[in-house]
């Protein structure tokens, strides 16, 4: 594109031809399909990475992702390509995470971009959450590219999930690319695919220098340079020195620097119509920029772009520090975090035995465990994390009907008239042999068979309904191990429905630990309350005096284990003499452990919070 033009006709044509050749995809897939190697593969043929610079998983920038070999955060990279007959295309990708946990980034980077990679592992087949990235990606109208990889695998069955693929899509074998995102087969002919089977970006307005309008779909924060925000942009340019306005917040801002992802920022003199790129605000007050929000011009404001629905957190848990001084430091900590993670929402609480914490809400397990795991290392944070809980909706006896996130603020058993809480439709795709070991854990998880169909190459789609506490209840990893590993599940949320459960309290020398209290089906008391005690007698270190570990309901202790003190030889010292002198010593170690006992408290590690919550 010429950066003066010579006329206003000029200019518009030269915006047109630019757009023409830009394409902006997602690779979507079920978790561990090979996303990110394939993104490798990408980086490397279109030379966008330096080969001495490449290694695994060059998107996943986090240390985290690395050591889990998943990817938390999506991430956006400009790739320069040019096809076998000489034209010179850029392509925008935007990697995805593939854990069910993380679906609300992958719906906003569909939002930003005209089509999707869906990538199906060649071993595996098409999995639970295929078919969830699929729904979502039909949703935002987007053009689908089928690809397969992982085709060099020696257990590769190509040709069945092509069957399947082709059974899912509607489509034809021709039209499913193979690829290898471990060796790079095939990646130069799906490169040239994306050319030919994604559209160019579709201007919506006529276009002139005031009509400028961007969807911000993701952020991050620096210490220098304040909230950089990463934006699509849907009409006009942005150049740097403009003055722009966020149109939900209402508020104006100079850009600092504009530019690209090379996956690194690299600074432009302007971002045009249809590309993907980042804007420095400066800006460093938390709540201004928000993902879903338009920026357009100060002088000349368009009409927002419909942005994204808030994500719904479906788990909860209270975080504190582990020392009150540390308040201030964990609020800073959260107000970072949710920069980078607009998924996570938190609120200030109050306990009487924790003090002040907040109240935080999660889109699942793994996302409460990847928080936590950030706050302690990126922030050097010490946390006592309670017990993760849904939302119920509880009436009480004198009439009132209120949402209760923390089982802390659980009403005592006499005072509760009903209780609703959310279920949801559960997916399961598993071999033919496994059927039956998933059937015989439905009783044990309040689950029902709501659909069951034949999915092909020996495998079986079960769709279930259950509660959401359920799932929270290592529902995954069960499953996973009466399949050997072999099942994928994915879930959607149904409605509120009635519930029988009640609190559990637990006690550590008879003192109540709130973070340990849980709301427990009425079914799985007993049982409940000894798994809770006998756990925390396992994982509890030692004091030296005897401890009393109990689990309360409704009032009476269910269970109970006693942890024996420390043992010290008070005597080792002495040699010979008189044995009254033993006598006085071990007396007095006697009295002592008893008055440690009656007067001592227990201090919980921020490891054992931690592995309770495990």
């Amino acid at each position: 594109m010429i950066k003066y033009p010579l006329s206003k006709g000029y200019f518009i044509y030269s915006i047109i031809l630019m757009s023409s050749n830009i394409r902006n995809f997602s690779i979507i897939a079920h978790i561990d399909h090979g996303k990110s190697t394939l993104a490798d593969r990408l980086l490397e043929v279109t030379n966008t990475v330096d080969k001495r610079l490449m290694q695994n998983q060059v998107l996943d920038s986090m240390e985290l992702e690395r050591e889990r070999g998943i990817t938390i955060k999506m991430t956006p990279v400009r790739l320069e390509y040019t096809s076998k007959k000489g034209e010179k295309f850029i392509y925008n990708l935007i990697d995805t995470p593939g854990h069910i946990d993380f679906s609300y980034e992958v719906s906003r980077s569909l939002r930003a971009v005209e089509g999707a990679l869906l990538l199906v592992d060649a071993t595996q087949g098409v999995q639970a959450q295929t078919m969830t990235v699929l729904d979502m990606a039909r949703e935002a109208k987007l053009a689908i590219v089928p690809v397969i990889n992982k085709i060099d695998s020696p257990i590769a069955n190509v040709e069945e999930t092509e069957n399947q693929i082709m059974s899912l899509l509607k489509c034809d074998r021709e039209d499913i690319l193979r690829v290898s995102g471990k060796t790079g087969e095939g990646v130069s002919e799906l490169l040239e695919k994306i050319s030919e089977l994604i559209p160019s970006p579709k201007e919506e307005e006529n276009i002139s220098k005031s009509n400028v309008r961007g969807l911000i779909f993701d952020f991050e924060y620096s210490n220098h340079q304040g909230i950089i925000i990463y934006i699509r942009i849907l009409n006009g340019s942005i150049k740097k020195g403009d003055e722009l306005k966020f149109l939900a917040s209402d508020y104006n801002f100079i850009a600092k620097e504009v530019g690209y992802f090379v996956p690194n920022k690299k600074e432009s003199n302007e971002i045009n119509y249809g590309e993907v790129g980042y804007i420095v605000t400066g800006i460093k007050e938390p709540g201004i920029a928000r993902v879903g929000d338009t920026v357009t011009l100060k002088s000349h404001p368009m009409k927002p772009f419909p942005g994204y629905s808030s994500p719904v957190p479906i788990a909860f848990a209270s975080i504190y520090p582990e020392y009150q001084e540390y308040f201030d430091d964990l609020r800073r900590a959260l107000d970072r975090l949710r920069l980078s993670d607009s998924s996570l929402t938190y609120e200030e609480e109050q306990s009487g035995a924790l003090g002040r914490g907040f109240r935080c809400g999660f889109l699942g397990m793994l996302h409460l465990e990847i928080i936590t795991e950030r706050l302690r290392r990126e922030f050097d944070l010490n946390l006592i994390v309670t017990t993760p809980s849904i939302t119920y909706e509880v009436t009480t006896r004198d009439g009132n009907t209120e949402k209760i996130y923390t089982p802390i603020h659980f009403p005592d058993h006499g005072e509760v008239l009903s209780v609703r809480e959310p279920w949801i439709l559960t997916t399961i795709v598993t071999p033919h042999d496994y059927v039956s070991n998933i059937m015989e854990l439905n009783h044990e998880f309040e689950a029902s068979v709501f659909e069951m169909e034949d999915w092909g190459d020996n495998r079986v789609k079960i769709i279930l309904e259950m509660p959401l506490r359920e799932l929270m209840r290592n529902y995954f990893d069960t499953i996973k191990s009466a399949t050997s590993g072999y099942a994928s599940i994915a879930y959607e949320p149904l409605d509120m429905r009635d519930a029988y459960v009640t609190r559990m309290d637990v006690y550590v020398a008879e003192e109540r630990v709130a973070a340990f209290s849980k709301v427990i089906p009425e079914s799985r008391i007993e049982r409940e309350a000894e798994e809770v005690v006998e756990k925390l007698y396992k994982i509890l270190p030692h004091e030296w005096f005897r401890v009393k570990l109990q689990a309360y309901v409704k009032g009476r202790i269910i269970a109970s284990r006693s942890k024996a003190a420390l043992q010290k030889n008070v005597t080792a010292h002495l040699y010979g003499g008189d044995i009254t002198r033993k006598m006085k010593l071990r007396e007095k170690q006697k009295e002592g452990k008893k008055r440690m006992q009656e007067e001592g408290k227990v201090h919980i590690s921020h490891e054992t919070f931690l592995k309770m919550m495990k």
